[in-house]
């Protein structure tokens, strides 16, 4: 999309070799583990609805209309299941692709604008970022929305700095490109918040004859061929669509604190950045200060540094001030904030100016040092996790991680104090590589359990005609791997029957003494329950049941053998 100059050779073996190692990286035992309740497995169940019905319009999570999010990530997982199949590597293959073409992105644009060295660092520091890195490997939404807003923002800096030619019309053409996906991927944000960061920057650091030609004619129509025709299906399809989308899942959700449990104080995103960015937390502030020499008075000259200052502050302040707050909303700030610290440790490495790495060592080596100590205490330590079975598992891997967070500690200071600049650097990415794979191999171990056993279990063992019930919740992950939906007993939770008649017909969602009449009746009902609450069924001695598998955390019944 950044249309490289192909004749560029160290521009394509980098590109090769970053792919290859990042890619062995990130889809390491990818697929081991299995799907999380609740955001893993509604994002797996949806496309495999998809599949099952050939609705490729109108999402729906069991059997349900789901109109909270737009379809790119579902239609991309569909596709993946339908070629490789419904297993958990094909799932999470969407985001750590996307993972995966951030990381060459922000190579791109960061060797573009500062050099192969700089575009080098930033690409490794975006890849080996704590946080970047644990939400390539979850299936959730933000990972594609922050590559795809990231897209548009390269090619709109790039673009700016090319002249008018064939160039500059394809990296604009990537704008509105990128700016459409992310619309259906998210939602309206995916043009509102980079049109507000292009709009802001042209205004305050007054670019505006750079500016032409942006193709805006053109453009528009792209973006309007890729990111409206969904949209007007799904209203045509469904009156209840435009009302939900439009006001309550972006006005609302962005204003109140109505209907959702996502409020955090204002400062919330901080320590998830610092933490996010580690370990490259410690640069982040002398690569502002550095990258920004000059100040206010000079921001003409610097114009395009301030760029992705610029996109970082936006994003941080935008999400800040949402009364909606969630972890990974926060990501479409790193590939700016890693473009930032990449570019000033090529210059550090560059002019060899080891003593400028000083501070941000000591405040990597004081988090290493603390987060490898509470690791290992975590692991050895009597039932400080809970469950016995666990703690063993985990041992292992958390006694790799303290090693290489301490290890990783000391080497750079060794390293530091012979005079290596670049050496200190690689050993610091080095140490934390061997901490992403051991979080990886633990990952299936470090997730909630979930009752991919239980559906397993039925599906070995249940009729076509047996009717299943979720008793009090919905647990996503049964309905993906049993590939079938249920009937819900209690709340419906997040499921919006109310915008979905169709779905309250089907007589699948009762409540209690409609599910005991029907238990007493004729016909197989299997019921999924969480440990805690099929105890309180169990109690009543006149509640016969036959139980029939359990888990660590639920259990699988049935009112015939």
């Amino acid at each position: 999309m950044l249309n490289l100059d192909p004749a560029t050779a160290t521009c394509r073996r980098d590109l090769l070799s970053l792919a290859l190692v990042f890619g062995l990286l990130y889809f390491f035992q990818l697929g081991d583990s299995t799907l999380v309740n609740p955001d893993e497995s509604r994002y797996a169940e949806i496309p495999r609805e998809m599949v099952a019905s050939g609705d490729y319009v109108l999402p729906r999570l069991n059997g349900v209309v789901y109109f909270e999010k737009p379809p790119l990530l579902y239609w991309t997982l569909a596709g993946f299941m339908k070629v490789f199949g419904p297993d958990e590597l094909a799932m999470r293959a969407g985001p750590a692709l996307f993972a995966l073409a951030g990381i060459l992105l922000t190579y791109a644009a960061a060797r573009r604008i500062h050099g192969r060295l700089a575009g080098l660092a930033a690409a490794i520091v975006l890849g080996t970022s704590l946080l970047y890195f644990a939400l390539a490997r979850i299936l959730i939404l933000d990972m594609a929305v922050s590559v795809l807003i990231s897209s548009t923002l390269f090619c709109f800096i790039l673009g700016m700095r090319e002249p008018p030619g064939a160039r500059r019309r394809w990296l604009f053409y990537g704008l509105y490109a990128s700016a459409a996906l992310a619309t259906l991927a998210k939602g309206l944000i995916g043009f509102l918040v980079t049109g507000a960061i292009m709009f802001l920057w042209l205004l305050l650091f007054n670019q505006w004859r750079r500016l032409r030609p942006f193709y805006l004619p053109t453009g528009a129509l792209l973006f309007l061929a890729i990111a409206a025709p969904w949209h007007v299906l799904a209203a045509l399809r469904n009156d209840q669509w435009a009302r939900f989308y439009f006001i309550h899942e972006h006005w609302e959700r962005f204003t109140t604190t109505a209907g959702h449990d996502r409020y955090q104080p204002w400062w919330y995103f901080i320590p998830v950045v610092l933490g996010g960015l580690f370990p490259w937390m410690g640069f982040l502030w002398p690569a502002l200060r550095d990258s920004l020499a000059g100040g206010w008075a000079r921001r003409r000259e610097n114009a395009d540094v301030w760029f992705f200052v610029l996109w970082a502050a936006f994003i941080f302040l935008f999400f800040s001030k949402s009364q909606s707050k969630l972890i990974p909303y926060i990501l479409p700030v790193f590939p700016a904030l890693a473009v930032l610290i990449g570019a000033w440790l090529a210059r550090v490495i560059s002019e060899d100016a080891r003593p400028r790495l000083r501070t941000g060592l000591w405040i990597y080596s004081a988090a290493s040092g603390v987060l490898g100590l509470g690791v290992a205490y975590a692991v050895l330590r009597p039932g400080l996790i809970r469950h016995a079975a666990q703690m063993e598992a985990l041992r292992a891997d958390g006694l790799y991680s303290a090693f290489a967070l301490i290890a990783g500690a000391v080497a750079v200071h060794w390293l530091w104090r012979r005079k290596n600049a670049l050496a200190t650097v690689m050993a610091m990415a080095a140490s934390v590589t061997v901490l992403l794979l051991a979080l990886a191999h633990a990952q299936d171990e470090i997730a909630r359990p979930g009752t991919r056993d239980l559906a397993a279990y039925f599906k070995a063992h249940g009729g076509a005609g047996d009717r299943v019930y979720h008793y009090a919740e919905y647990f996503h992950d049964f309905s993906f791997y049993a590939q079938r939906e249920v009937g819900l007993v209690g709340d419906p939770g997040e499921l919006e029957l109310a915008i979905d008649p169709a779905a309250r017909a089907s007589g699948r969602f009762i409540d209690a003494a409609e599910f005991r009449r029907q238990w007493a009746g004729p016909g197989r009902i299997w019921v999924v329950a969480r440990l805690d609450v099929a105890a309180k069924l169990f109690a009543d001695p006149a509640f016969r049941y036959y139980l029939r598998e359990d888990s660590r955390s639920h259990c699988l019944f049935s009112n015939q053998p």
